[in-house]
């Protein structure tokens, strides 16, 4: 049956719609390609959205239980100052972030510890940037006022790999964390 999800379809489907919402606002942001800024989105409950904005109907589908929306680009440099500043109204049901991170091999940890006494933060991510080994990635992360939390992780593919997709809720737990305490009251 077609529609929008009652609640008891929403508690069922609940295991696989954040996996599939971080997977959606992914694939939304890899199409305007790579060295883009960190990028907020509400999720939101569709039928609602619908109900509020019945002319968006034709570009939504009125089959999902929410739909992300993507917000104004995010103030200042730092991402968690950001999001620190952050507070949803209740409509919103939940939120993602896209940033692009560098990904370091785990043997490349011992050169991270030897630089991370320094506070500034710049020594370490130049350190970051440099390594020979380092891989650049997309990393979304999506979370639930319920606590529910996604992670989908696209490592940017070269002339000899293609990219790469890693999912895990537990990706990013400090990200995520900081994301649900934008959705806390």
């Amino acid at each position: 049956m077609g529609g929008v999800p009652s609640d008891d379809d929403a508690d069922q489907t609940r295991p696989t719609l954040l996996p599939a919402l971080a997977r959606e606002v992914e694939e939304f942001v890899s199409t305007a390609g790579w060295d883009q800024a960190p990028q907020l989105f509400a999720l939101v409950p569709t039928a609602e959205l619908i109900a509020q904005q019945p002319e968006l109907r034709a570009q939504l589908d009125p089959a999902a239980a929410l739909t992300p929306i993507a917000q104004e680009e995010l103030p200042g440099e730092d991402l968690g100052d950001a999001l620190a500043s952050i507070v949803w109204p209740d409509a919103v049901t939940g939120c993602a972030v896209a940033q692009e991170i560098v990904v370091l091999p785990p043997d490349a940890e011992a050169e991270i510890d030897s630089v991370a006494h320094a506070e500034d933060t710049s020594v370490l991510r130049r350190v970051a940037a440099e390594h020979p080994q380092r891989r650049e990635a997309r990393l979304v992360a999506a979370v639930l006022r319920d606590g529910t939390a996604a992670c989908v992780l696209r490592l940017r593919g070269d002339q000899d790999r293609p990219d790469e997709i890693v999912e895990h809720p537990e990706l990013a737990p400090n990200l995520t964390g900081a994301l649900l305490q934008t959705l806390r009251p």
